[in-house]
């Protein structure tokens, strides 16, 4: 989005800083304010949105490994997603069929062309979508949505001698759903301009919403709107609680904060953006890619990807700390293991994080360490196991080698191999376990006790 573009200009310039550290983020805090400002972001959201940052940047502390710097952009990073909706691609398949989709939104925001473009998108995912016209105030609706419909090969309904939008809709919904079988209805309301002398429009807006109860309502926003973005957003939603976002003509030179301003007035997700005039120019909105792009993080891929080691490296500790604690281990936590060394390196370096490690001696790195070649093999031996193998891994005999063997492509030297690694895990277990509890008992803290 253009207007925003700048961010990823802050973040190296962050990077590459000479200043002290809460000298950078105070900086870095003062020209993300006036760059969302100035693209248009809503000037109260800017304030509590970089605050956020500000406070999470000087009072939390980086994990083992990270630099302050790095951890800071990983703050910033995760703010923006959030902001945008969290982690992953929209929801887009329906919960329900048939699915009634009523798109809201003001005059010019592109409200007419976007149903066609989700009509497009649905057909070309296998369902089965309809087009219904209910704005009875733009002479030209009539004829720009059946025209589309007719170009996409989709059902279209709407009625120029009618002037009730919920009789219109009502009838719409029942012909396509019941005649031509649709299985995904996208109703075009009114264009208003959500102030004043569209209160009435509001009130109908409302009215239709309350007659047909639409399974989805989505308010389409023109990137170009600007400040007033929030307020407009703010005032659609009172009327008629807004499910989700759509932003058109993305691809712009438009400053693109107001239009995000709409996703914090309503509570809701962007789900999806419109970056062309084609009705091919639709796309599921991904926050985290988005974020990546906003922050130009694509030549920083392999700082976050630290962070997702980070982050695996955590989980495989939670596991580790509760075989400790349990003093058992199976085979399935062998197969998640061997699932993440590729990323994680040799085990002794992620066990080495886990209290009580180090006094355990008598396992050296060689012998934890694993090549690709024998991950693997493994892995391919894992899967040819049974439920019962993988939970109780003394059961299994030469006639079972023999069987996993054939079934994984391996030998059953491979597979005692394995076994044998299985075993020295069990081992280093309970001895740990054993080492915890006796200092324990000693009194001795930092253990995890």
């Amino acid at each position: 989005m253009k207007g925003l573009e700048s961010i990823k200009n802050l973040v190296t310039s962050f990077l590459k800083s000479s200043e002290s550290y809460e000298k950078s983020v105070d900086e870095f805090i003062k020209e993300l304010q006036k760059t969302l400002i100035k693209a248009d972001l809503n000037v109260k959201l800017v304030f509590e949105f970089t605050k956020s940052i500000r406070e999470e940047a000087l009072k939390s502390e980086p994990p083992p490994g990270v630099l302050r710097r790095e951890w800071f952009i990983k703050i910033v990073y995760d703010k923006f997603v959030n902001l945008f909706g969290g982690e992953g691609e929209a929801q887009v398949i329906p919960k329900k069929l048939p699915y009634i989709l009523m798109l809201v939104g003001i005059q010019g925001s592109g409200k007419t062309t976007t149903a066609g473009k989700l009509a497009l998108y649905y057909k070309r995912l296998g369902y089965k979508p309809g087009l219904i016209t209910t704005d009875t105030y733009r002479p030209a609706a009539y004829e720009q949505l059946q025209q589309i419909a007719s170009t996409i090969g989709v059902p279209f309904y709407g009625s120029k001698g009618d002037s009730d939008p919920v009789t219109i809709a009502v009838e719409g919904i029942n012909k396509l759903i019941n005649e031509y079988r649709c299985n995904i209805v996208i109703i075009d309301t009114a264009g208003r301009h959500g102030y004043g002398s569209e209160e009435r429009l509001l009130e109908e807006m409302k009215e239709l919403a309350n007659a047909i109860k639409p399974d989805e309502v989505l308010l389409v926003i023109d990137a170009y709107i600007g400040q007033k973005a929030y307020e407009l957003a703010r005032k659609f939603h009172e009327y008629t609680p807004i499910g989700s976002i759509i932003i058109t003509k993305i691809d712009g030179t438009a400053k693109g904060g107001g239009a995000l301003s709409a996703v914090v007035a309503t509570g809701a997700k962007i789900k999806f953006v419109c970056d062309g005039e084609k009705l091919e120019d639709i796309e599921v909105f991904n926050p985290k890619k988005f974020v990546s792009r906003l922050l130009g993080l694509g030549d920083l891929e392999s700082l976050l990807k630290k962070f997702e080691v980070l982050e695996e490296s955590k989980e495989i500790e939670k596991r580790v700390e509760k075989m400790i604690t349990s003093g058992r281990i199976t085979l399935r936590d062998v197969y998640l293991q061997l699932q993440s060394l590729r990323k994680l390196g040799p085990l002794k370096k992620v066990l080495e994080m886990i209290p009580g490690f180090s006094l355990i001696p008598s396992l050296t790195e060689e012998q934890l360490k694993l090549s690709e070649d024998k991950i693997k093999k493994w892995i391919s031996v894992l899967d040819s196991m049974t439920y019962e193998e993988l939970d109780n891994p003394s059961i299994i005999d030469r006639r079972r080698m023999r069987r996993i063997a054939v079934g994984s492509g391996t030998t059953i030297n491979d597979v005692e191999e394995l076994l044998k690694y299985y075993e020295q895990l069990n081992r280093l277990i309970k001895e740990l376990r054993r080492k915890r509890g006796l200092l324990s008992k000693l009194g001795v803290k930092g253990l995890g006790t």
